[in-house]
């Protein structure tokens, strides 16, 4: 088993080529395209749409039918998730932890899955289903950019996409990892400016969110 089946191979190249993973959280699917507008329009055009809310499988339809967005579906703690999420069209698949289940209905279904791992047992475990990429989740509650580099060190085959807690003033220091394939924030898609519509304010956090990561280049 791997988690580069069919297509998630180019699907991971994509999210390390954009470095940036907007986590949203959307309370009701009308807002889907006019956030995936805003999301284009800043220069990032991918969404992890958790499955917080109820609408989350219409989110992830509506975002997969404009056709200009990679769309993953994230907090996915089951197999019945997993089938829902791609049914919606999700490309990837994103999980708080290590699931058995989880990782291997994606490899079912041909999609790459990115489960947490914070802890060398967690990686060793997520390394058994064949798994190379993880989400360091929490990051800024589980050591922080320090703790990526430290796991990088006996897994050097590993690549991590740390979220939660990360923010622009501490983006540098992940970015800066060579294991690091990409960070995900909600920083730039705060939730209560999604459910108000506020699509120019997002639009212009996206941007500068951009500008930062592009100029963290090496």
């Amino acid at each position: 088993m791997t988690d580069h089946p069919t297509g998630a191979t180019s699907v991971l190249d994509r999210l390390a080529a954009h470095r940036l993973v907007p986590v949203v959280v959307i309370d009701d699917a009308q807002d889907a395209d006019a956030l995936g507008a805003a999301l284009v329009a800043g220069g990032l055009p991918v969404a992890e749409v958790t499955f917080r809310t109820p609408a989350a499988a219409d989110a992830i339809r509506v975002l997969r039918a404009r056709g200009d967005v990679l769309v993953g579906a994230g907090t996915v703690l089951t197999a019945a998730q997993v089938d829902q999420a791609v049914a919606a069209g999700a490309d990837y698949v994103v999980s708080p932890g290590t699931s058995r289940a989880v990782v291997e209905r994606c490899a079912e279904h041909g999609v790459l899955a990115l489960p947490g791992a914070v802890t060398a047992t967690e990686v060793q475990a997520a390394l058994e289903l064949g798994v190379t990429t993880v989400k360091f989740f929490p990051a800024g509650a589980s050591g922080g950019a320090a703790a990526v580099a430290a796991l990088a060190a006996p897994f050097g085959g590993v690549r991590f996409v740390p979220t939660g807690g990360i923010g622009p003033a501490d983006l540098a220091d992940y970015l800066a990892l060579p294991a690091v394939a990409a960070v995900g924030g909600s920083w730039m898609v705060p939730r209560d400016l999604v459910r108000a519509g506020g699509t120019a304010a997002v639009r212009t956090l996206v941007a500068d969110a951009v500008t930062l990561a592009t100029s963290l280049r090496p």
